[in-house]
């Protein structure tokens, strides 16, 4: 098994990681999340407002529900900056990848993407959610503690470095190699 990245190493990463694209970045893995711990990787992901992305267990058990009882829509879709998971996901033999329904080489932080921030990507449109992507005990056990405690420091915070959650503002068809363009 391939170590851990350690908190020195993840520290001495971050002025890279920081130094992602602000916008225009190509989408470089679109995951279908069927099940927990389920993955499908795919050339192309339908998204839609009323399913999310059908068939995703977002629609059957979603971790974040709202009164009703129904997927919270701020939790739709994930994003995870690639500088970030190539820092943490080292065993990909071994190691289940983090599940995020695309990975770019994008700059998470709030600084560049607000809450309510709107993205292009394929011919689906993204709100940026305020609900804060802080790493579940999931990612403690697959990548490492340092990983865990790095993306969830108080001072890390505003940086995302987890990723970042989106609700869907539009229907469309997101693929492999599309841009997401910050829409400003």
């Amino acid at each position: 098994m391939i170590p851990h990245a350690t908190h020195e190493e993840l520290m001495a990463a971050l002025p890279g990681v920081l130094s992602a694209p602000k916008t225009g970045s190509a989408v470089e893995l679109l995951c279908f999340r069927p099940g927990l711990g389920q993955r499908d990787f795919r050339p192309e992901l339908s998204l839609t407002r009323d399913q999310g992305i059908p068939g995703e267990r977002w629609g059957q058990t979603p971790w974040l529900k709202l009164e009703d009882g129904t997927g919270d829509p701020d939790i739709q879709v994930s994003i995870l900056p690639r500088r970030v998971l190539d820092l943490i996901w080292r065993d990909r033999e071994n190691v289940v990848h983090p599940g995020d329904t695309f990975v770019c080489d994008l700059d998470s932080s709030e600084a560049n993407l607000p809450k309510g921030q709107l993205l292009a990507v394929g011919s689906a449109v993204l709100k940026v959610s305020g609900v804060w992507n802080d790493g579940c005990a999931k990612w403690k056990v697959r990548y490492g503690i340092p990983a865990y405690d790095w993306v969830r420091a108080p001072e890390h915070r505003t940086l995302r470095l987890r990723g970042f959650l989106c609700s869907i503002e539009q229907d469309g068809v997101i693929h492999l190699g599309d841009t997401v363009q910050v829409l400003r």
